[in-house]
């Protein structure tokens, strides 16, 4: 049992039942795991979209397993703060490669995943009996490592084309998944892509559970979130599409044999990027 291991996801925990929000803008390697824990960030979260596109992959677990645990590794040891890994579906078919690839995530030192309901293998959803049968099985082997993994449970109904009668009927869907969820022993409710606020406040209500929303347009902003009670916020692959943008700007300033003095006068120096990897933090 790794006690620092331990001793973060207790943290990971404590950070979604402290009042404040919770807003972890998704990063992909070292360094941004570097950067946000220099600014004073509390906890690290993964996406698994940022991760596979800086890799050469799509997203949806196209990217190879071994690949993304060695990625982990890297992410955990650069940092002494909670990490947490979006791990999609766990790269898993079946209840016993759930247990295995869950170990091996867990050898990585993380503190937290989020899981979603989606079957990679079919790209249908899990039946609500399924997905508390596979956190069942996720608690199970963290309590073998005595780790108290925090379970972010993702549920994809809003971006299925599953036929509802009404906008009632699906989000009565959502609810039903997360209350049960949470008795299968989730410790956070993620239903992607929600952005309405009536309906937002009725699961912080119902729910009675940290609840993690994703940056998506038509959210309320974030200090409303955090007045309705909202623990957790997401960027997703946000935080990679900005500095992306960035990147594309500036090049095609070059081509115009423009933009020479943004790269001068940036006041991020390589003195700077070698302090944050020496973890000589300086603002």
């Amino acid at each position: 049992m790794n006690t620092s291991q331990k001793n973060k996801a207790i943290q990971l925990h404590q950070l979604h039942h402290s009042g404040e929000l919770l807003v972890l803008p998704n990063i992909w390697d070292t360094l941004g795991a570097i950067l946000l824990e220099s600014l004073n960030y509390k906890a690290i979260a993964t996406a698994s979209a940022s991760i596979a596109y800086t890799n050469g992959y799509n997203d949806g677990e196209k990217m190879p397993l071994d690949e993304l645990l060695v990625i982990l590794n890297k992410i955990v040891a650069a940092v002494s703060i909670p990490v947490t890994a979006d791990i999609e579906s766990a790269y898993s078919d079946g209840d016993k490669q759930l247990e295995e690839h869950i170990g091996l995530f867990l050898k990585t030192g993380i503190a937290g995943i989020n899981i979603e309901d989606t079957n990679r293998q079919t790209g249908s959803m899990y039946s609500i009996q399924e997905q508390c049968n596979r956190i069942g099985i996720i608690k199970k082997v963290a309590a073998q490592h005595d780790i108290p993994l925090f379970i972010n449970a993702r549920t994809d109904v809003l971006i299925h084309d599953t036929p509802y009668p009404s906008a009632e009927a699906r989000f009565d869907e959502v609810l039903k998944r997360g209350l049960a969820y949470k008795e299968a022993g989730a410790d956070c409710f993620y239903p992607m892509i929600l952005n309405n606020k009536a309906e937002i406040e009725k699961l912080v209500k119902q729910l009675n559970m940290p609840i993690n929303l994703l940056s998506f347009p038509g959210i309320p902003d974030l200090k409303t979130l955090h007045k309705m009670g909202v623990a957790r916020v997401s960027l997703g692959p946000g935080f990679l599409k900005k500095a992306i943008q960035a990147m594309k700007n500036l090049a095609i300033q070059l081509q115009n044999l423009e933009g020479l003095d943004e790269i001068i006068s940036n006041d991020i120096t390589s003195d700077y990027l070698k302090n944050l990897v020496n973890k000589k933090y300086k603002h």
